[in-house]
């Protein structure tokens, strides 16, 4: 059987979909390691002696955590859950930027039913949750 160019033509394109795919397709969540553990050790408020997983735990009916590292090499963590908010039970991301050492943490972004909120209505999320 003779290879044609129309033959080549097609198969190119379709390996080098196959090998983007490959390398930068779904990956499998990273659901447990040690800078979930750092976050989840951690409190957010000075006064409290709760940590953010016992916080989250008391607030929010469902919870899962996740770790993930962006393309600039961040190293972030993220909760997700169903917390109530207003008064309404909803859908919650928040996010923590954590240091390669694990000796500090930031609070990153906040999405609440898929909708960025600004840092005071994450600020209030928070002091909500440790309130309770």
């Amino acid at each position: 059987m003779k290879v044609t160019k129309r033959t080549v033509l097609w198969i190119v394109p379709i390996l080098l979909i196959g090998a983007f795919y490959y390398f930068y397709g779904p990956k499998d969540a990273i659901t447990e390691n040690a800078y979930i553990d750092y976050v989840k050790s951690q409190t957010l408020v000075d006064n409290s002696n709760l940590t953010v997983e016992q916080a989250f735990n008391n607030y929010c009916e469902v919870s899962d955590w996740v770790f993930f590292e962006t393309q600039r090499g961040q190293k972030v963590v993220e909760f997700k859950g169903k917390c109530p908010v207003e008064e309404i039970t909803q859908s919650v991301n928040l996010q923590f930027l954590v240091d390669d050492e694990q000796t500090e943490h930031t609070v990153g972004a906040m999405l609440l039913n898929d909708v960025k909120q600004s840092s005071e209505e994450r600020d209030t999320f928070i002091q909500t949750i440790y309130k309770n």
